[in-house]
């Protein structure tokens, strides 16, 4: 029997890259020789609802127009349009016609509704934008008012990333989703059937399977199901990814399993596998941690004894299917970091299973996608970021870690620059003291621009509570080591947190404000805590002065509970002034407002000092000694190999022989002078430490080979000419 598997990602997750779990999963399917077919029906959706033919149907499904609003009034009045632009709008946005730019930025080519309303409040943000960015935003706007159209007159549920998300989102019990489904299709789910039809009569696969990361994806997912289901009920179906590993995990609903076969939780490779051999007959009810129905009941199956793959075992991603080319770019939000999910392509790739750290009580660090940790090769890392390069003909990575290890970012680093690969790569981490200045400036020389990590809650009692492993001071340091190396830094930030006080809310906005002020952050979200089923906080809440309001399992979803706080304080009050001061504070203003300006209740002053971060980093400042007496430093000469002209210096009577070593780095050329026998050595060993060489030497080893032939090492390495060297790339890791 041949195997054939169809793999989709439902409406809507990112219309600029495709999700990856899909592209994770062919890439596993390619190593054992199944054949597999892949689709991001979220973005063919979009492409087929925003396009001439799709806008003309669009128009033509009004309500009444009488029951209209102004704003939407408005765009059918102006359809014709919306319909003679936006082909070529959608062409921009996928990058294929730049030139349109310079029209889009006129006042007179695009049709505007109430999304443009904001355009002058964020005309001092895009001041200083260029024309391809500020077109960028102004086509978003344009397809949001559209969107607008589309919830109002056609489909409420709609949304770019979020498909009738509220079904999804919190739902204990399946029966909201379950009579939705019962319903006649919406015209988005028309569009989603007519994509998904003629790929099932050519594919015609053995197993279909349907990853599902988001809340937001889940009542497209059924969809699917269903219609798969009514049209071809020998197709086994299969549901995996992010929604299933950490909301379905207590599921006991029947009625799921008029539409799936079966759920499979974390890492899908296995369970795919044996779900193959099952059908094939290889094995006979054999699984890994999958759902199915068995004699009317839903049962739990995990009764393989066959071991997980190990990630160096899973294969390089596989993208080839997805219309890659066809993605489009939006800026939404004048936010740095949320700017780089949404615009470009980038290839999804992880350097880690797992989190390194694994103790953040407010994570779900109980699942095996947080607790199994399983780093990478730093060489296996660096041949799936070539491959992946060759084959998508993109070289932008998206490290998608719950949190990139220190050592592992270092040797992935020295890898890239070794093979001497132009790539350009960001990721998550955790604000530790690991990423010294050096290591920054290596990151930076590899090609990595931006960072994310949690600062969550700006207080060192909370930090403490919620076992985070830094400080705010260490952050600072942290974080201030990215900036000066070019590296842009985005702070996720927490309010709400189990027991924490207003003054504590008032005294964190307060450190966010300064870490702003003194240049160290340059993007940055403030989320409200949320508790859920699978965090130390949501398993022991006695311990973090919460109370469940509900004990009740549901019989579907089972993730976010609902909880109350012995403290009693709202922290909903916070939401709109903790953002609004970080949206100015993103910009480099408003920093000497009150902070009490932002809100309209009373708060009480902040008990920080107004110098607290400034103070921080310039105590720090690292002393050159400090940095450079650990014996089993790495030491890395990023640098060229310098010309070398000799010349004899002379002082009252004596004279001897120097060396000047002239060096070109890519901005401009430098010069120190040392004697000639200190001269010979460096030059030879730069060249040993350079960083194309395999091997690299430790502080103790640079000792040891000195003082072969010469003395006191540490005075040498301590004097103006390493000094010098240290500005322009001789790295110490």
């Amino acid at each position: 029997m041949t195997t054939k598997l169809f793999l989709i990602t439902p409406p809507f997750t990112q219309l600029n890259t495709p999700y990856p779990a899909t592209a994770y999963i062919k890439g596993f399917l390619n190593t054992k020789n199944i054949d597999s077919v892949q689709a991001d029906l979220g973005i063919e959706v979009i492409l087929e609802l925003f396009s001439k033919q799709g806008l003309e149907n669009l128009f033509q499904l009004r309500p009444s127009i009488s029951n209209l609003t102004p704003n939407t009034q408005r765009i059918l009045a102006l359809q014709h349009e919306y319909i003679k632009t936006i082909d070529s709008v959608i062409a921009f946005l996928q990058g294929k016609n730049p030139t349109l730019a310079l029209q889009i930025c006129q006042d007179d080519y695009l049709p505007e509704a109430s999304r443009f309303s904001q355009l002058e409040e964020l005309d001092w943000a895009f001041g200083t934008m260029g024309t391809q960015d500020k077109a960028k935003h102004l086509a978003t706007l344009y397809l949001e008012d559209i969107s607008d159209f589309i919830v109002e007159c056609v489909d409420e549920n709609f949304s770019f990333s979020r498909y009738a998300e509220r079904l999804g989102r919190s739902a204990n019990s399946f029966d909201e989703l379950y009579e939705a489904l019962q319903k006649e299709l919406t015209y988005i789910d028309e569009i989603l059937i007519s994509i998904l039809a003629p790929k099932m009569e050519i594919i015609q696969p053995t197993l279909f399977l349907i990853s599902v990361p988001f809340p937001g994806n889940l009542y497209a997912t059924f969809r699917c199901a269903q219609w798969v289901k009514k049209h071809y009920p020998n197709i086994k179906i299969a549901m995996g990814g992010g929604f299933p590993n950490t909301e379905l995990r207590s599921l006991s609903d029947k009625r799921v399993f008029e539409f799936f076969d079966f759920i499979t939780l974390d890492d899908g490779e296995l369970p795919i596998q044996l779900l193959i051999d099952n059908e094939k007959g290889i094995i006979d009810k054999e699984y890994k941690r999958t759902f199915l129905l068995e004699n009317g009941e839903v049962v739990y199956k995990n009764n393989s004894l066959k071991k997980d793959y190990k990630q160096s075992q899973v294969g390089t991603p596989d993208y080839s299917d997805l219309f890659l080319d066809k993605y489009i770019s939006v800026i939404e939000i004048v936010n740095p970091m949320h700017r780089m999910w949404s615009d470009g392509r980038w290839n999804k790739l992880t350097m880690a299973h797992g989190c390194y750290w694994g103790k953040c009580t407010f994570c779900d660090i109980s699942l095996d996608y947080i607790k199994i940790y399983e780093p990478v090769a730093a060489k296996i890392i660096v041949d799936r970021i070539q491959e992946l390069s060759e084959k998508t003909g993109q070289n932008g990575f998206h490290f998608v870690d719950e949190a990139a290890p220190p050592a592992l970012m270092r040797e992935v680093a020295l890898e890239i620059l070794r093979r001497k690969i132009s790539v350009t790569w960001w990721t998550n981490i955790r604000f530790e003291k690991s990423f010294t200045q050096d290591l920054c400036l290596l990151l930076k020389a590899s090609g990595c621009i931006a960072v994310s990590g949690g600062l969550e809650v700006a207080s060192d009692r909370l930090l403490k509570l919620i076992d985070k492993g830094v400080t705010v001071e260490q952050v600072a340091k942290v974080t201030r080591n990215f900036t000066e190396a070019g590296i842009m830094v985005h702070a996720y930030l927490m309010y709400g947190y189990p027991t924490q006080t207003i003054q504590e809310t008032v005294d964190s906005l307060e450190m966010v404000r300064q870490l702003f002020e003194v240049g160290v952050l340059q993007s940055g979200f403030w989320h409200q805590f949320a508790m859920t089923a699978h965090s130390p906080v949501g398993m022991y809440p006695e311990q973090f002065g919460v109370v469940k309001v509900t004990e009740s399992i549901g019989t579907f979803a089972n993730n976010d509970i609902n909880y109350s706080d012995k403290t009693g304080i709202d922290h909903d009050q916070f939401s709109f002034g903790l953002k609004k001061s970080l949206f100015n504070f993103m910009h480099g203003i408003c920093f000497d407002y009150p902070l009490q300006d932002w809100f309209e209740f009373k708060i009480p002053k902040t008990k920080i000092p107004e110098d607290f971060i400034l103070t921080a980093l310039q105590d720090e400042l690292d002393s050159f000694v400090s940095r450079n007496d650990k014996p089993n430093a790495k030491i890395v000469w990023l640098g060229g190999e310098p010309s070398v002209d000799q010349f004899t210096k002379s002082k009252k009577g004596s004279s001897w022989e120097m060396l000047k070593l002239t060096f070109h780095d890519k901005k401009e050329s430098f010069t120190i002078q040392v004697n000639k026998l200190e001269g010979e050595w460096l030059v030879d060993m730069l060249q040993k430490i350079a960083v194309k060489n395999s091997k690299v030497y430790s502080f103790n080893e640079l000792k040891l080979d000195f003082e072969t032939s010469l003395e006191d090492f540490e005075l040498f390495w301590q004097s103006k000419p390493i000094n010098s060297l240290r500005n322009f790339g001789l790295l110490i890791l």
